[in-house]
């Protein structure tokens, strides 16, 4: 079992647990003008409409790039005990200082939206420099992280250290594209920009989902004790498409059609290598079904709809909504199981233990609105509603189109409520400290 080591390791992880908590408060108040942005009955009329694309752009760096990565950090804060402290304690404060720039990019009239993949940009000095500052806070993270990981400890331990590769490969994959690509700040630049880290980062994510996954039903002892050894093999396995990385970034060259499609490919056939693993997880979450635990039930919804969005994504066809969708339940399936750690770590971290039905029933009701969402999307998508479009141009013509969106509305409310919910019981079980240093 991994645990948090006494000393700087533990007010460490704590402060990155409070900056993923500041980005998921953020995200979730820009989600608000976002669903309502697209809600049939709303999306006509409300005031802020033309204020959605530049909301869109900080929610989703709050909720996946800087929420994602802070919560990285806490895990590998978990397994590097005091080695390279200096490291980890400049890379927050970088990291919380371009989070911080990051919040006010939007308000800068002049500033313009780009709804590049991965990290969407606002073209304005305040946000690169927000962006160039959070990268190298989360980069020397990632370096001590590659370098302090015991891989050898548990299989959870490798898969930390296999994550934190994968972060690297990214962190790689953005400096050779910044490198070779000639400046010109459109949105051809910024997607061939992000296009090989952003799609090598996910590797990353789903990686410390699964080791997540583990920890948690390690936690809540689902697993017998022979599972061990298949998880590092298998953990191995998942990381082995990571290979393919450094090949595509030395033949080929940056943004050109061979690169991007090479990158899109192993995003698509690669995160199957992950699919032992998910198997070998089925039995703790039939041994756990009807166990009361928030843990569980994040464990069982981060699995549902992660899921989905892989299934979803096989499904595409043309650019509409069943894009966000699909990404949609892949994020929300890693957001989940992240939410179940902070439930587990809790007091391990000094803060009070989480209990409770409210705390059992915020993983589902999270997860189902994010479910209701993306379903809504799927549906509308197979109607031809296009993607990052809102209001009006949405066009919204047939009975289905409207259904479907309006499941999305209707579904995002709900998710919003359970984003909320989560929030209310980690700053509940964070006033409850129980001196621990």
């Amino acid at each position: 079992m991994v645990s948090i080591s006494d000393g700087a390791a533990r007010p460490m992880s704590r402060a990155w647990l409070w900056l993923g908590l500041a980005a998921l408060i953020g995200s979730g108040l820009l989600a608000v003008l976002l669903v309502f942005s697209r809600t049939p009955g709303f999306q006509d009329f409300f005031p802020l409409r033309d204020f959605f694309r530049s909301a869109l752009i900080v929610h989703v760096d709050l909720s996946v790039a800087i929420w994602f990565m802070a919560f990285a950090a806490l895990l590998w804060s978990t397994i590097g005990g005091e080695r390279l402290m200096l490291l980890n304690r400049a890379g927050f404060l970088l990291a919380a200082l371009g989070t911080a720039v990051m919040t006010t990019a939007p308000f800068f009239p002049e500033a313009q939206p780009l709804l590049n993949n991965y990290i969407p940009v606002l073209r304005h000095p305040v946000f690169y420099a927000s962006l160039l500052l959070c990268a190298a806070g989360f980069g020397l993270v990632l370096l001590r992280a590659l370098f302090t990981s015991q891989i050898h400890a548990s299989p959870l331990h490798l898969g930390l250290w296999l994550g934190a590769l994968a972060g690297g490969l990214a962190w790689l994959g953005f400096a050779v594209s910044w490198v070779a690509l000639p400046l010109t700040e459109d949105h051809a630049y910024f997607e061939m920009l992000f296009w090989a880290g952003g799609h090598t980062l996910q590797f990353q994510h789903t990686l410390l989902m699964l080791v997540a996954w583990f920890w948690m039903a390690r936690q809540l002892e689902l697993l017998p004790p022979g599972a061990s050894l298949a998880q590092g093999g298998f953990f191995l396995l998942a990381a082995l498409p990571l290979l393919v990385v450094p090949y595509l970034l030395l033949t080929t060259t940056a943004g050109s059609p061979e690169q991007m499609g090479g990158f899109a490919r192993l995003m698509i056939y690669g995160h199957m290598a992950m699919l032992p693993l998910m198997v070998l997880i089925l039995p703790a979450l039939w041994r756990g079904w009807k166990l009361p635990s928030p843990a569980k039930s994040a464990l069982l919804a981060s699995f549902v709809l992660f899921t989905v969005g892989g299934v979803l994504g096989h499904l595409i066809q043309g650019v509409n909504v069943v894009i966000p969708a699909h990404y949609h339940g892949s994020i929300v399936g890693v957001t989940l199981a992240f939410m179940g750690m902070v439930y587990v770590l809790l007091p391990q971290l000094g803060y009070g233990a989480v209990k409770g039905r409210l705390a059992r029933w915020q993983p589902y009701v999270y997860g189902g609105g994010q479910l209701l969402h993306i379903l809504g999307l799927a549906w509308s998508g197979g109607y031809g509603v296009q993607r990052k479009v809102a209001g009006a141009e949405q066009v919204l013509t047939s009975l289905p189109q409207k259904v479907g969106m309006g499941m999305m509305g209707l579904g995002g409310f709900i998710a919003i409520i359970g984003g909320l919910l989560f929030v209310v019981v980690c700053l509940k079980a964070m006033t409850r400290r129980t001196g621990a240093d």
